[in-house]
């Protein structure tokens, strides 16, 4: 039987790519979906009084209850996930944590909100694997990766002993075949036959859910072979592919904006391409690669880049006057830095949105504004005649020297 999470329950509190390429989901969320191939349905208690009323009903008292944020290192983050063996106790944690900022390795010192907390019955494995199923470049296909070193940082145990790591291709339209699922199995060390079919079939079961659910990723980390001869999935991430949203509607609503960066959020209701960063010059750039090769220049010149802004090749002046109010909105940008090669993008369109954003935006910081291409003498003029104080320059180099000037 596959049984991945038994008896899973969840809790959440009614209430982070943004600009992203791929969508994640909450570990209950992920749940529920391996829940469609195999696994009784979740509860969704609302409130701490709820998780109470769940515990007292799980029929044990031994529970987990685990923090619901989309970053890894939950279990080594301050209140991330708790050993409970009472509802009084599920109640105080449920308290405590929903609502507050769970901080750990990913998240960075900001942290993230934790709107939801899911319970799950404990259970002592004897031994933990991992496993996922992932697009593989090498062999332009999906693949089951496998370890029996599971419990921890795949990338960890990859980097020590890649001899620890067994990939198995998985052909695209027949699935994984029944004999390589179990011969996979028995490579890991599964003891008898029971767990190795058990573990055989969820191979197979966990293919299935990311070819129809047009995932990027689905990963078990840990799954655990129990002392009697059971295999159980202890833990879920999914990511699913967003050029995929217009046939995944179910999964891509989904999405919690909570866990994103507000700007990005804001920025990708635009059709921006936007990546909030750490640094003090904003960025406004059109095409990927020029956006990474400016970042790069500013580095170069000891700058530090507040974001990464692509605003493409269709982007008109509203578009750019948008970009201004998401760049003006992070306190840490200290000056302004306009890089534009006109190819499909108008040079004039840009400088259109540039001086209106400046009039009507107040802008009072620095900005650096260098324009190439199609349009170009016309974007320049219409800049001079402004009258505004926008500094303009042809040589990306001294453009970009002199944005980390202006941003110190």
């Amino acid at each position: 039987m596959y049984t991945p999470f038994r008896q899973a329950r969840l809790l959440v509190q009614a209430g982070r790519a943004g600009q992203r390429r791929f969508l994640s989901l909450h570990e209950y969320q992920s749940v529920q979906l391996l829940n469609s191939v195999g696994l009784p349905a979740a509860y969704q208690p609302k409130t701490p009084e709820e998780a109470y009323s769940v515990a007292k009903n799980f029929g044990t008292d031994e529970l987990v209850i685990k923090a619901q944020v989309l970053a890894g290192g939950r279990g080594k983050g301050k209140g991330g996930v708790h050993v409970v063996s009472s509802s009084g106790q599920v109640k105080e944690y449920a308290s405590k944590m929903i609502g507050s900022k769970l901080i750990t390795k990913q998240t960075g010192s900001a942290g993230r909100i934790c709107n939801a907390v899911m319970l799950a019955e404990r259970r002592d494995p004897a031994h933990e694997y991992y496993v996922a199923v992932l697009n593989d470049r090498v062999t332009q296909g999906p693949v089951l990766v496998t370890s029996n070193q599971g419990g921890m940082n795949i990338e960890e145990v990859a980097a020590k002993d890649p001899n620890a790591i067994i990939t198995t291709p998985i052909d695209f339209d027949k699935g994984l075949d029944p004999a390589v699922g179990l011969d996979v199995a028995k490579r890991l060390g599964f003891k008898g036959e029971t767990a190795q079919r058990e573990a055989a079939d969820i191979f197979a079961s966990l293919y299935k859910l990311f070819r129809e659910k047009d995932a990027t990723q689905i990963e078990i980390n840990p799954m655990a072979e129990t002392a009697d001869g059971h295999v159980l999935c202890m833990d879920a991430k999914l990511g699913f592919d967003d050029n995929a949203e217009f046939r995944q509607q179910d999964i891509f609503a989904l999405r919690d904006i909570s866990q994103e960066e507000p700007s990005e959020v804001e920025a990708q209701k635009a059709n921006l391409n936007f990546i909030k960063l750490e640094g003090t010059i904003g960025c406004l750039v059109n095409g990927a690669g020029l956006a990474m090769a400016t970042m790069d220049v500013l580095s170069l010149h000891g700058g530090n880049p507040a974001n990464f802004l692509d605003v493409g090749g269709g982007a008109t002046p509203e578009t750019v006057k948008k970009a201004f109010e998401i760049l003006l909105s992070d306190p840490k940008v200290k000056s302004i830095f306009i890089n534009i090669f006109g190819g499909i993008m108008r040079c004039d369109y840009i400088a259109e949105g540039v001086i209106k954003a400046t009039k009507e935006l107040g802008l009072s910081i620095p900005l650096v504004v260098r324009l190439k291409g199609t349009k170009e003498v016309e974007a320049k003029e219409m800049i001079k005649e402004s009258g505004l104080k926008i500094i303009p320059f042809d040589s990306l180099d001294e453009a970009a020297a002199k944005a980390v000037e202006l941003a110190v």
